[in-house]
């Protein structure tokens, strides 16, 4: 257990674990702890102390409500310590409870061509968890970051797999198993980012096969086709996943924010 909270959320952010960060705002007549003092509390852990006993232990409790909602927001909460808490310091403090959501994004890569390869090794750098997925044993690198999950099967039933709230990255060898690909990520939704990589005419030929097929024009406007950002120019594998990669974090960091997440 670290005594240093600002270490403490960094480890978190690290692993993406979701906290509540428990401040101690106000303090009247005798109390454990002085304003300012801080602990961090999530799920299953506890990271530092605001004085101990019946006060720590209620506030763990409402941290751990808090991280059990599907919107937690910021709350304050005014603790009397006496008899009826449980403490004996006979003094008054406020506490401050402020949820810090550190999920990590998921992205799945499609293909592990020159841009994916390239893509991959950016990736790899960032607060993320990666999924690259291709058939083909023989086209992935010998070793691969820790954070990258290589997955050397078929595309689609990788995809049943992935979370839907993933970022997926469609940039296999196969026309054919790109709209495959594209196809089962929009049906099923809940997707963070569905980009394809190719030409204008590419996405102009998915959408109409789409469209034939029964999907709706709010599906439709979900497919980023071509990715990459349109000021980051190049033909390169270097300079395309570059492009890419800068759009996709741009898109979480806006989802993140949107969300009050720290990512």
């Amino acid at each position: 257990m670290t005594d240093n909270w600002i270490s403490a959320l960094a480890q978190l952010q690290a692993e993406g674990t979701p906290a509540v960060l428990v401040t101690i705002i106000d303090e009247q007549g005798s109390t454990p702890r002085d304003s300012g003092t801080k602990m961090v509390v999530t799920s299953s852990r506890q990271f530092c102390t605001v004085g101990g006993g019946h006060l720590e232990f209620q506030c763990t409790r409402i941290a751990r409500e808090l991280l059990g909602e599907p919107r937690p927001a910021c709350r304050t909460e005014r603790f009397s310590l006496g008899a009826r808490l449980g403490q004996c310091c006979g003094g008054m403090t406020s506490v401050l409870f402020e949820p810090v959501i550190m999920a990590r994004p998921h992205i799945a890569v499609f293909g592990a061509g020159h841009v994916g390869k390239a893509l991959v090794r950016i990736l790899a750098e960032l607060p993320c968890d990666i999924s690259w997925v291709d058939s083909r044993a023989d086209q992935f690198p010998p070793a691969c970051d820790q954070r990258v999950k290589v997955i050397i099967d078929d595309p689609l039933d990788a995809l049943d797999a992935m979370p839907a709230d993933s970022y997926f990255i469609v940039m296999t060898h196969d026309h054919q198993l790109d709209f495959m690909l594209v196809e089962q990520v929009l049906k099923r939704g809940g997707h963070r980012y569905c980009g394809l990589i190719g030409s204008i005419t590419k996405r102009r030929r998915f959408l109409y096969r789409l469209g034939e097929r029964g999907m709706g024009a709010e599906a439709l406007a979900q497919l980023r086709c071509p990715i990459g950002l349109e000021t980051v120019k190049g033909k390169m594998p270097a300079e395309i996943a570059v492009s890419i990669a800068g759009e996709v974090i741009g898109c979480y960091n806006r989802q993140a924010n949107s969300r009050g997440e720290i990512s």
